[in-house]
């Protein structure tokens, strides 16, 4: 017979215990020491973006637009100082220039004479080219074969600052050069397979040029009180990588325009030391010209910020 007695029964299972869920509960859950460190990278990257939306409001204002168009012929013109400098630099000095070569690096007199009449040309007239805005391709290729062969017949290639600021001119010049290609796009642009082929190189030129332009702030990490150090590490990554790259560029320039007029003085010397700080001074204002054509022309394709427009 059956011992279940209906209502009268009294059975005890005990205390059941509830079953847990699945899925981990978020309610009560901290935040993860990475996830905490991401928002704040994001905050702070949210008021970089906002500090610099500013810059860019003053930089598409109405005056600064007036003053726009004028800006690749002056940054053309800067860029190619150096070499006018050096042009006439070399003809003041033509006597001391090829005993120079002769006597002290082992040149025959004529060789020496006709090195130095090449360079000359080729310095003077590649530098009108380019501030005509002239064949700006040939003319900027033959700027960087003289910086090459002036670096090898004087000897100057084992001068660590020399090499770094020598590479920072030929960046220059190629951000000069790929201002040109986009600047004469429109001539393609019935051809598109022209075109594209046209926007690559253009692009590949900028990037390469960005790159090389910031190799001579490498040189400010030496030497230099710790705020310029943090700035200029700053500008030269935003810029290698393309990332607010006009912000960047005019950072860059503002800080080698004070170094330029502060530490290059030469005005304030005599011949010897005036000489190599004239020098100096000519060639940091054709880094500063590739540095204001890259705030006419971008970053390019091959950056950062155009892969923000893109996502």
């Amino acid at each position: 017979m059956s011992n279940y007695r209906g209502n009268n029964s009294q059975m005890d299972f005990g205390t059941i215990p509830r079953q847990s869920s699945p899925y981990p509960s978020t309610k009560h859950k901290k935040p993860s020491i990475l996830q905490t460190d991401n928002e704040t990278i994001n905050i702070y990257l949210n008021k970089f973006d906002q500090f610099t939306d500013k810059f860019d409001f003053i930089y598409d204002s109405s005056f600064v637009s007036q003053i726009r168009p004028y800006t690749p012929i002056i940054a053309r013109f800067l860029i190619v100082a150096t070499f006018f400098e050096d042009t006439l630099r070399i003809c003041s000095q033509w006597a001391d220039q090829v005993f120079y070569l002769w006597h002290y690096r082992h040149i025959p007199y004529f060789l020496a004479y006709l090195f130095l009449l090449l360079i000359s040309f080729t310095m003077f007239g590649g530098s009108i080219l380019m501030v005509l805005n002239k064949k700006v391709s040939y003319a900027a290729i033959a700027l960087m074969c003289t910086v090459g062969l002036q670096a090898v017949v004087y000897g100057s290639v084992s001068g660590f600052t020399f090499v770094l600021r020598n590479i920072s001119v030929v960046g220059g010049l190629l951000i000069a050069i790929g201002d040109s290609i986009a600047t004469n796009k429109s001539i393609f642009g019935m051809l598109p397979e022209l075109t594209n082929k046209k926007e690559e190189k253009k692009n590949i030129i900028l990037l390469t040029g960005r790159i090389l332009i910031v190799v001579m702030f490498l040189t400010f990490t030496v030497q230099k009180n710790f705020l310029t150090i943090i700035l200029v590490l700053f500008g030269t990554l935003l810029i290698a990588i393309g990332y607010k790259t006009r912000f960047a560029s005019v950072l860059l320039l503002t800080i080698l325009f004070v170094y330029n007029i502060s530490i290059n003085n030469y005005w304030f010397y005599k011949r010897g030391k005036r000489d190599m700080l004239k020098y100096e001074f000519f060639q940091n204002l054709s880094i500063m010209g590739g540095l204001l054509l890259a705030v006419n022309t971008g970053a390019g394709q091959h950056s950062l910020d155009e892969k923000k427009k893109i996502y």
